[in-house]
């Protein structure tokens, strides 16, 4: 896989359009994907941005949570995220218990997940007229 810079996201839009993306949830992390709308070709650089909100804690627990993140981010996306992705890591209330291998095993896991090619539904079989008369 090639390598490709990380660059931070900043604007509640797209926070708010990476909501509507792929999600996968971890114990440690919620990991939420779409693709960089501005950017379709773009192969260098990957956009991420952190979320940790009141419920994980108090100040000191919500700011060690987004440095594991910011680091996991930093380590694993790199190498296993792909160019022209944003993403967003959700920290969990058990963010702060897990191992830092444990949380870049998640977040390698989610990316995994959310890249996989989705496999169609199967067509469900016509109603062969039951109960029509």
């Amino acid at each position: 896989m090639t390598s490709v810079t990380l660059h931070v996201l900043r604007k509640r839009a797209d926070f708010l359009r990476l909501n509507r993306g792929r999600r996968f949830s971890a114990p440690g992390l919620v990991l939420q994907t779409a693709q960089t709308p501005d950017a379709p070709g773009d192969t260098t650089s990957v956009r991420v941005g952190l979320t940790v909100t009141k419920k994980i804690g108090n100040a000191v627990v919500r700011n060690k949570n987004r440095r594991r993140l910011r680091e996991a981010a930093r380590q694993v996306l790199p190498l296993a995220g792909r160019a022209g992705h944003d993403y967003v890591l959700i920290a969990r209330q058990t963010t702060s218990n897990r191992s830092f291998e444990e949380l870049k095993s998640d977040l390698r896991r989610g990316l995994e997940m959310v890249h996989k090619a989705k496999k169609p539904k199967p067509a469900k079989p016509m109603n062969s007229g039951e109960g029509v008369k």
